[in-house]
């Protein structure tokens, strides 16, 4: 997968809905993010994305792509997203694809840490 569509892919993350979750996550996926249960299986994270308005807007900063093997892909990026009538949310995260056995990329681990606004020395 070439760098401008893992960026496609991981934009359709944030926006997409329970359908494009369950095309996109691996059944045995992982995710870290700052809501309860804050650790998250693929089935939990449908869920919530089904119970949770999509963000209308993001935009990546800083991002990073690796290829460690062929087969895998992580990414690392700041993360700006935005729902409808909704302050910013600000984030740093990272996801890491996997190719499988039909030859199709599925995320098996996300993270998300929201921006912190102090340093962690104050």
């Amino acid at each position: 997968m070439d760098d401008d569509r893992v960026w496609a892919f991981e934009a359709s993350l944030w926006k997409g809905d329970g359908d494009v979750y369950r095309q996109s996550i691996d059944p045995e996926a992982v995710m870290a993010l700052p809501a309860p249960p804050f650790i998250f299986s693929s089935e939990q994270a449908i869920e919530a994305v089904e119970g949770t308005p999509r963000w209308s807007n993001v935009a990546f900063e800083d991002g990073t792509i690796s290829r460690p093997q062929y087969g895998l892909i992580v990414v690392a990026y700041t993360a700006h997203a935005q729902r409808d009538g909704q302050e910013e949310y600000v984030a740093h995260c990272t996801t890491t694809y996997r190719l499988n056995e039909n030859h199709e990329w599925q995320v098996v681990q996300h993270q998300q840490t929201p921006k912190l606004v102090a340093s962690a020395s104050s």
